[in-house]
């Protein structure tokens, strides 16, 4: 069930609780580095899931780590579409499909190359709901697919962000102390690589 969403509401609480950008999901990590933390979807660090199995893993660990931050809580779910004008067509297309509640909430125009045939439109989609696991998965089965990018799960107040991209997610906490704790309680999940990717 999708709550009434307050567009105007929703970009005064990203300009106070995300200041330093839009809610460009690859953005965010680098912006909030020190309350960042990567998780791999799957055992080993692979990157796609081939079977039910694997998908299976790929949703438990999504789950468990949205469950953690958003248990009992409403939760905003974004997500992105792209296209060549202002006002579409829209890519991807199964954006709508696995996210039919999602309302236009902005739309950020990329218009830095002097030749207009290059300008690109973001499309910014939210709702807002009570958060229950398994009521995004196939919205994560789409991102897990490489089909969706750019997904965002946060809390009501915006205080933390669950990004999950094809191979893992990418979660900002409210401080470097609670990054550590749900860090430590996933290590298993982390990557091997010393920068954290």
């Amino acid at each position: 069930m999708s709550l009434d969403l307050d567009r105007e509401h929703l970009s005064a609480l990203w300009q106070r609780q995300w200041p330093l950008g839009p809610p460009i999901a690859h953005e965010l990590r680098a912006a909030y580095s020190e309350r960042w933390v990567r998780f791999h979807s799957l055992p080993g660090s692979k990157r796609y899931p081939e079977t039910e199995d694997e998908f299976a893993v790929v949703l438990d660990r999504n789950n468990t780590v949205l469950d953690e931050l958003f248990a009992g809580t409403d939760v905003y779910v974004l997500t992105m579409a792209w296209s060549s004008e202002p006002t579409g067509p829209e890519l991807p297309t199964r954006r709508r499909e696995v996210h039919p509640d999602g309302s236009l909430w902005m739309t950020l125009a990329n218009e830095t190359d002097p030749d207009p045939d290059f300008h690109t439109y973001t499309h910014l989609y939210a709702d807002h709901r009570p958060w229950q696991r398994g009521s995004i998965d196939e919205i994560l089965r789409g991102v897990a697919h490489d089909v969706l990018s750019g997904v965002l799960i946060a809390d009501a107040g915006l205080q933390r962000i669950h990004h999950p991209y094809d191979g893992g997610a990418d979660v900002i906490l409210t401080t470097p102390e609670e990054r550590d704790r749900v860090r430590n309680r996933h290590a298993g999940w982390l990557s091997q690589h010393p920068s954290g990717l």
